[in-house]
């Protein structure tokens, strides 16, 4: 592990993990929100095992990297938090100069890595959204949701009865639920000035410009994940990188899974499918 400081003053706590032999390409992570990069070391260790070295800070208000209440991203902090993983990439290019780096975010970290690539597509070769969606539109059903008097975190829950916990919507696989909730660093929220931030944030992902063309693009999603309304806001992102012209977009889908697809039941199905999205872009 080492850190840096980013350009505010937070001391952003960065997790490493290295192949045996020299590496072959470099994932950048980009963890949830309410969680933090070290529940990517499952994932990262079979990683390792394929030649990826992988890298993934706490986000500023997460894990180690927590400067005040968790969930605080300060002033700001959604564009900071953006560009903590831009000098995290740049860290990166530097350390392994001439490798391929791909951006791999989970839910939140998803959600960033579709702003970070609005202006910093050039530092990666490839980007992988999992758990991610149509951003605007999500937040805009929640927004109405709040409106109309329900918690649209409990509302996450409402299809998966009998509720046995707050975070059933997570995964179906129970001892990883459970391992999440009694994770100390794990299960808040994003403060309200963190949510305003990205909803004003959210306007700009809704039309991508500027990535491009041939840059390759996986979203990997369960069919049963709330954030994508059956499927449909991961349809409408590729929809909007359709249009946008990309020309390399795989949308992986799978039934009955959730949000949280690493820690899911057929988590080896979904890393299997990822490994061989990257050995096919990286091939390139």
């Amino acid at each position: 592990m080492f850190t840096f400081d980013s350009k505010d003053g937070v001391q952003i706590h960065v997790h490493e993990w290295k192949p045996d032999t020299p590496p072959r390409a470099v994932v950048q992570i980009a963890h949830g929100m309410g969680e933090h990069a070290g529940r990517y070391a499952p994932l990262a260790a079979v990683l390792t095992t394929q030649g990826y070295a992988v890298y993934a800070n706490d986000h500023r208000g997460h894990g180690l990297s927590r400067h005040a209440e968790p969930g605080h991203l300060g002033d700001d902090g959604w564009n900071r938090l953006v560009s903590d993983m831009v000098t995290l990439s740049e860290t990166i290019r530097e350390q392994h100069p001439g490798l391929p780096l791909v951006l791999l975010g989970h839910s939140l970290g998803s959600f960033a890595s579709q702003q970070y690539v609005l202006d910093h597509a050039h530092l990666i070769d490839a980007l992988a959204l999992a758990g991610t969606t149509a951003v605007d539109v999500m937040l805009a059903a929640q927004a109405q949701e709040a409106a109309e008097g329900e918690d649209p975190l409990l509302a996450l829950n409402q299809a998966f009865q009998p509720i046995r916990t707050p975070f059933d919507w997570l995964s179906r696989d129970e001892p990883a639920v459970d391992t999440y909730l009694a994770d100390p660093m794990c299960g808040f929220s994003l403060d309200a000035q963190g949510m305003a931030d990205i909803t004003i944030a959210s306007a700009s992902l809704a039309q991508p410009r500027g990535i491009p063309a041939d840059l390759p693009i996986c979203i990997l999603v369960g069919d049963h994940d709330p954030l994508n309304a059956e499927l449909s806001l991961s349809n409408l992102l590729v929809e909007r990188y359709g249009e946008a012209g990309l020309i390399d977009v795989t949308h992986l889908s799978y039934p009955e899974a959730r949000h949280e697809l690493f820690h899911e039941t057929n988590k080896q199905e979904i890393i299997s499918d990822l490994l061989a999205w990257l050995n096919r872009v990286l091939a390139r």
